[in-house]
């Protein structure tokens, strides 16, 4: 790496956006610069955003692929709404990515893309870099595919083969630019292509290319910037995403109660990373199940928990509306199992990956009969392993289904997180009934949780049966009894119920009392913390009551809801948490503010909302 003399600027944060076809290798350029900010000590938080064709229209504004990374040294909790560096490798992420950057942020482009068939195929009347359309901003025009074949013309290859390694130009420019270091990349490079030699060799040459030239260019070189490590806590990290997340959560709860983990599922965007994930550690004793459909992977796990394993299945919100019934079977047999719904634009196949908090209703209400079940939610990459990890004990704790919220913008965007040591998380103890206990019935009950004991198929003594049809009370048998039937209902809502007793009372952000309260739930955390925080800056009384305990909700909730003159609930959906709030506190008025766009909230529009709510007298 070349030493530089040039100017070097510190910078507090930086939002940098690469654009471009499906098949440019957006997703790659992203992870890798994110993994680089990662050893660099960077906070950060990602926005991996793509279309739901395997390979969409080449050229085409609905064929753009795009990664947002926010990285930072103080503490990042969004991707950020719009970018100071956008990089467009052709015309259509240059026209669909325009408005997302910032008055006089920098852009770009590989300038051998901006053809006249180019511009006609991404709706260009004219061409940018000429009209004077861009003038708001500082241009960078590059010929990237020029360069990069020239950078690796004595390798033998094929253009075909070269061109697809442009993004790893792109790489480079953003290594000089933010004085970045090439060791993440190099060792992707020789692990990916650790078969082929002359892969390795091309890319790391690329990458340089990249690098060399952005230190060429006086538009480049007459300032770098450098973004300081934040200030982390002790301990080591790595970058991770929210669907590896939970799979980790998911093998410490395995881990920590000494149930063997077996996971069931079936294939779905965006939640497929979860079944990868744990197949790779069948070392740590884990069991991994691809079905053939939904149906059959949830009742896999309800099998494997009934035989005594920790059991778990993963889908999105079409894939949960398939699970349905089975999660009915759960509850009535009273089973502990964890479902992970990675929700995503619905209904039906909707936008598979784009995301939405779609699924909270269905999670809480979608079965027939009374089926209460715990819903709990996370709320960034990183604590999905920890929201993973709660949902575990809960379940097996209380012996009942948990269902755990997470969405595409958790599950794909990725963040820096302190691998913590297994022996520090809570404790798991499920009730298992030791052979030969004389006093154990099937339906006998804790007394302060109503949870009924686990009994392990083929330990001595502990024979039952258990099934879908209503079981009479204590005993176990068939039962249809009415006032039977209505005991073990209201015992099944209650033994919900009474989970309220052992979560942690919801905390607010803020004054305890005030103006305005903010109530959000899942992954719109991060946005709804800066906004809130921004307008207490400005001396508002405004303050943040974020959930992640849905149901039941924590018993302090109406306490703090009374303290407030007015309260906002924002949603990615058309308003499913305030209509469940509405249910329970009648007493109060909730406003709402609802965008289904695919597209999370930014900073900006939600001041602008509570400012004008605080205004209305």
């Amino acid at each position: 790496m070349t030493t530089k003399t040039q100017k070097v600027v510190e910078l507090e944060d930086v939002v940098v956006r690469f654009a471009g076809d499906s098949g440019d290798g957006m997703q790659l350029t992203g992870s890798l610069f994110s993994d680089a900010a990662a050893i660099a000590g960077n906070d950060f938080a990602t926005f991996p955003d793509y279309p739901s064709e395997i390979r969409a229209p080449q050229g085409t504004i609905a064929g753009v692929s795009g990664f947002q990374i926010h990285f930072g040294h103080k503490e990042i909790y969004t991707p950020g709404d719009t970018a100071d560096v956008l990089f467009a490798m052709n015309p259509a992420p240059l026209k669909k990515n325009l408005m997302w950057v910032k008055p006089g942020g920098t852009i770009i482009v590989d300038t051998d893309t901006f053809t006249d068939k180019s511009l006609t195929k991404a709706e260009y009347t004219s061409n940018p870099l000429e009209d004077g359309s861009l003038k708001e901003y500082n241009v960078i025009k590059a010929p990237i595919s020029t360069l990069t074949k020239k950078s690796v013309e004595d390798l033998g290859l094929d253009n075909k083969m070269i061109l697809k390694s442009r993004n790893m130009f792109a790489l480079g420019i953003m290594f000089f630019l933010f004085n970045r270091k090439f060791k993440t990349a190099d060792e992707f490079f020789e692990q990916k292509f650790k078969s082929d030699p002359l892969l390795i060799e091309s890319n790391k040459k690329i990458l340089r290319a990249g690098y060399n030239f952005a230190e060429t260019i006086e538009a480049l070189n007459s300032i770098t910037y450098i973004v300081e490590p934040a200030e982390l806590k002790k301990g080591k990290y790595r970058n991770i995403t929210g669907n590896v997340a939970t799979a980790w959560g998911l093998l410490a709860a395995a881990e920590r109660s000494g149930r063997q983990l077996f996971l069931g599922s079936y294939p779905i965007t965006p939640a497929s990373e979860i079944l990868q994930e744990l197949s790779k550690h069948k070392s740590l004793g884990a069991k991994v199940l691809q079905a053939e459909d939904e149906i059959a992977g949830i009742v896999s796990a309800i099998g494997a928990s009934f035989a005594g394993s920790f059991a778990v299945t993963s889908t999105s919100g079409p894939g949960l509306s398939l699970k349905c019934e089975a999660i009915g079977l759960a509850v009535m047999t009273e089973l502990p199992i964890v479902i992970v719904d990675v929700q995503r634009a619905g209904p039906s196949t909707g936008m598979p990956t784009k995301s939405e908090q779609s699924d909270l209703l269905q999670a809480l209400f979608g079965r027939n009969g009374e089926a209460q079940v715990i819903v709990i939610a996370a709320s960034s990459s990183s604590n999905c392993f920890y929201y993973a990890y709660e949902a575990a004990k809960l379940a097996m704790e209380h012996m009942t289904p948990v269902i755990l919220l997470t969405d595409g913008c958790l599950a794909n965007g990725s963040e820096v997180f302190r691998i913590p040591k297994v022996s520090e998380l809570p404790s798991i103890k499920p009730p298992i009934v030791k052979a030969n206990d004389t006093d154990y019935r099937p339906y006998k009950r804790d007394p302060e949780k109503l949870s009924r004991s686990w009994a392990i198929p083929g330990t001595l003594g502990l024979r039952h049966r258990i099934g879908g049809l209503e079981k009479e009370n204590i005993f176990g048998n068939v039962s249809h009894d009415p006032e039977n039937h209505q005991l073990m209902c209201e015992y099944r809502a209650e033994k919900v119920r009474r989970v309220a007793n052992y979560i942690k009372p919801q905390d607010v952000i803020g004054p305890e009392s005030g103006d305005l309260l903010v109530v959000s739930w899942g992954s719109t955390y991060g946005v709804m913390i800066e906004a809130v925080k921004e307008m207490q800056e400005q001396g508002k009384k405004v303050s943040l009551a974020h959930f992640h305990n849905i149901n039941p909700l924590p018993k302090n909730t109406a306490e703090i809801f009374s303290k407030y003159k007015k309260i906002i609930v924002p949603e990615l959906n058309l308003g499913q948490f305030v209509l469940y709030l509405r249910m329970y506190f009648q007493q109060f008025k909730f406003e709402q503010y609802n965008k289904i766009q695919g597209l999370p909230f930014m900073v900006k529009e939600l001041v602008d909302k509570f400012n004008h709510l605080l205004d209305e007298k």
